[in-house]
């Protein structure tokens, strides 16, 4: 399984109704091929909730450990992944969720009072609740009381999981720093950022070069991968080979093609290369790496 997304890597997968959009799922790290899910975005807010386990997740530039019992508000369009911690498992409910059955209206006191500050703050990508604030305790029962009503179905549920999703969002205004304001130079990396995303997603099949990557986001060649490897922690190169890597699974698991077929399919020319970087990756052969999720 992998989070499926578009050319401009925002996820399809609509999260909850039309009349009701919110939608809590139990999820696991390890239900995702390579134990991670890829970076994407998605208009809606998502706030983890860890049950076991320990996991690293990624918002922004924002890189966070989190444990067993801590929570994670991710806020409206940030790009976002998660990976396993230490090869452990790590199982968490994810609540996902238009702002708008909060507020209603964009022209309503709760829009532009209390949520337009913090979902137009770029500066504000995500909150840990990590117990390390008395008002965590508070935002955490609010969560996991919520879990229960959703998964609870009684009757008019909806009711109880709207008054302890305003009551967590109350919390969130009244504590969270959402001051600090994201200067010009930040967000136009951010918008950089999700620019080499986007175009690695549309071009990885093909023939990628710093060169071709740089002139699109009108950068020389130097700058484009110091700015990468400080926002991202990883280089340019070694994403573009884990991204290929990722995008060669679902081929593996179809006998059709052959490796050959796979290792071009994902963006590589020569088939050795892609095994060598495969086996550096996932500890094993492509075709071992097929034999076993086939058998």
């Amino acid at each position: 399984m992998q989070i499926q997304t578009d050319e401009h890597l925002k996820e399809q997968k609509f999260h909850g109704s039309y009349d009701f959009p919110l939608l809590i799922s139990k999820e696991r790290i390890t239900a995702y091929e390579s134990d991670s899910f890829f970076w994407h975005w998605h208009p809606e807010i998502e706030i983890t909730v860890v049950t076991s386990g320990e996991m690293l997740y990624h918002v922004n530039n924002c890189h966070l450990h989190l444990k067993k019992g801590d929570a994670l508000f991710g806020n409206t369009a940030t790009l976002h992944s998660g990976s396993m911690y230490e090869h452990s498992d790590c199982e968490y409910t994810s609540i996902t969720f238009d702002a708008k059955l909060l507020y209603g209206s964009e022209s309503s006191i709760l829009y532009h009072t209390y949520m337009k500050p913090i979902l137009q703050n770029y500066a504000f990508p995500c909150l840990h609740f990590d117990g390390s604030k008395p008002w965590h305790t508070q935002a955490l029962i609010r969560l996991n009381s919520l879990i229960d009503a959703y998964e609870s179905e009684d009757t008019a549920w909806e009711f109880e999981v709207l008054e302890h999703l305003l009551a967590f969002w109350k919390l969130l205004y009244l504590h969270a720093d959402t001051e600090t304001a994201l200067s010009m130079a930040d967000q136009r990396t951010y918008e950089r950022i999700r620019n080499i995303l986007t175009y690695i997603e549309a071009n990885y099949d093909s023939k990628l070069t710093l060169e071709d990557i740089a002139d699109h986001i009108h950068l020389c060649k130097s700058e484009c991968c110091r700015m990468f490897k400080r926002y991202m922690r990883q280089s340019l190169f070694d994403f573009i080979l884990a991204y290929r890597i990722e995008k060669s699974l679902p081929y593996l698991s179809d006998n059709s093609y052959s490796i050959q077929a796979v290792s071009e399919k994902a963006g590589f020319s020569d088939a050795n290369y892609f095994s060598r970087v495969f086996k550096q990756l996932k500890g094993c052969s492509p075709s071992a790496f097929r034999k076993e999720i086939l058998h």
